[in-house]
């Protein structure tokens, strides 16, 4: 360990590791681990995993995901199994995703796209059609469709079910006497008034322009030109009031830093658990339903290593113990059928059908509109 880093900054970073908000490259980097691993492995060969410790998968899998949206006890466990090692990168947005795969040379194994992006992934040939004989925990019939169906493509199954979720706010209620906010027009109203520099966004067009559409009843989706403008109005007028623009903004909630978010519901759910001052809510205009999926970009460097990890993580036991970790609900029944009925009757997991009525999937359109490409680089830069 570097002789700088405390024992709180370890703990810290330790937490944000098994959490995926950080890469193991991050990890090992600060924590001054990287060097002491790469000392033991080249002196003690055996450390390594090797093809034939690994079940002939390889000694590796290499995971796109999201922060905070695993138990990594599960990987620790797929590692005991297999002897493959689990790396994690971590993004914080689609349109980061694609420019990576479309850039070439990503190194991903198994990613994990959100519903509207999947048709784009098989326009481009990005994604790989997935041999459903590789993965025998997949059973389409124990899904809910409307969390499950984007994954196919033309009748062609390139995509299986990891989660579904709202986007809403998480508020720090002790600043606002106790009751959450219920709407996107209070969200950024107060941000420019006594909740100025303790906002944040997501580093993310869908949501972030979403929200601000919403602010004016405006789809979530759209890519009408007047609307956007309305939008980027919005964002720059709320620019200076930001505390930060982040699509990982659980640290700077839970130290205190921010008290408002952009926020996924298994955030909510982590950050409402541990500091219950923290509320989750829904913009009663409208906001976000998605579903995200596992998938494999094309030419994957560990193929079958990629097919036994998503198998893995479509075991219902190993699901349910994700979910008691990340706070995300599932669509597969079987693995709904071994949580706690506190879990199933979570509001924030599963809110109350009017409030999920207002809300939209993402659509294929707003992945690629340069207009909403364009209009996140000139609020980033304001």
């Amino acid at each position: 360990m570097k002789d700088h880093i405390s024992k709180k900054k370890f703990m810290e970073e330790l937490r944000r590791y098994q959490k995926g908000s950080v890469t193991r490259r991050h990890f090992l980097g600060v924590t001054g681990l990287g060097a002491a691993t790469a000392v033991l492995g080249s002196a003690v060969p055996g450390l390594r995993a090797t093809p034939a410790m690994a079940q002939d998968i390889g000694d590796r899998v290499v995971l796109a995901t999201w922060p905070n949206y695993h138990d990594q006890a599960n990987f620790d466990m797929f590692t005991d199994q297999t002897g493959a090692f689990l790396q994690v990168n971590v993004f914080g947005s689609n349109e980061e995703m694609l420019a990576k795969l479309q850039a070439g040379g990503s190194g991903w194994d198994v990613y994990v796209p959100t519903n509207y992006t999947i048709t784009t992934y098989v326009e481009e040939d990005l994604i790989e059609p997935l041999d459903l004989s590789k993965l025998p925990n997949y059973d389409p019939a124990a899904f809910d469709p409307r969390f499950s169906d984007a994954g196919i493509v033309d009748g062609v199954v390139y995509a299986v079910p990891k989660n579904w979720g709202t986007t809403g706010m998480a508020i720090n209620t002790s600043h606002n006497g106790g009751a959450p906010f219920t709407s996107w027009k209070e969200f950024f109203d107060r941000t420019m008034d006594d909740f100025s520099g303790r906002t944040m966004v997501h580093d993310y067009q869908l949501t972030t322009i979403g929200a601000a559409l919403n602010y004016h009843g405006y789809s979530f989706n759209s890519v009408d030109e007047a609307e956007l403008a309305d939008a980027e109005k919005l964002l720059i007028d709320v620019k200076p009031h930001l505390f930060a623009i982040s699509s990982d903004y659980q640290p700077a909630m839970r130290s205190g830093d921010a008290w408002l978010t952009i926020c996924w519901t298994g955030d909510g759910k982590q950050l409402n658990t541990d500091i219950p001052e923290i509320a989750f809510a829904l913009g009663k205009e409208g906001g976000e339903l998605w579903s995200d999926y596992y998938a494999i970009p094309k030419g994957a460097p560990h193929m079958e290593a990629a097919y036994a990890l998503i198998n893995f993580m479509l075991d219902p036991e190993v699901n349910a113990r994700e979910v008691l970790a990340h706070g995300y609900p599932v669509a597969d029944s079987r693995t709904n059928a071994l949580l706690p009925e506190e879990i199933l009757n979570d509001p924030i997991l599963y809110p109350a059908a009017e409030l999920l009525d207002a809300l939209e999937f993402g659509a294929a359109a707003t992945l690629t509109d340069p207009n909403r490409a364009e209009l996140l680089a000139r609020f980033k830069s304001a």
